[in-house]
């Protein structure tokens, strides 16, 4: 069973950064895809960075590229780096994680949102 635990949410100004971490537990074979998701108040919940950490492909959404840069820090722990922090990244952020035999298995699962594994979430607030 794979759990996954976010942190480093927190409330900045625009143009500020943050580092978020996801921290999973359990057999890394059930969890070599990982993505970041977004969802703000109101809205569909939004797929933004992407990682198939067999070979470290990464993937974001348009609105993103630039400024998120996701990685794998270890076998445990993949980040998200946000830069240029801007008031429409407020949401709560979720990390997610699925099995793929390939990177473009990753890459559907990251569009289709389809992921065996949630965490919990941390918020993002962006101030202008």
């Amino acid at each position: 069973q794979v759990q996954l635990q976010e942190s480093g949410g927190a409330s900045v100004q625009a143009g500020g950064s943050l580092r978020l971490s996801c921290v999973a537990s359990g057999p890394l074979y059930s969890r070599n895809c990982v993505a970041w998701f977004r969802q703000a108040p109101g809205q569909e919940r939004e797929g933004v960075a992407g990682v198939y950490t067999v070979d470290g492909d990464t993937y974001y959404t348009d609105s993103v590229k630039g400024r998120f840069t996701v990685s794998q820090d270890n076998v445990r722990t993949t980040s998200l780096q946000i830069n240029n922090l801007k008031p429409e990244d407020t949401a709560m952020y979720y990390c997610a994680a699925r099995v793929s035999g390939a990177t473009a298995d990753c890459y559907s699962g990251f569009l289709k949102a389809d992921f065996a594994y949630w965490g919990q979430g941390t918020q993002v607030t962006v101030s202008s």
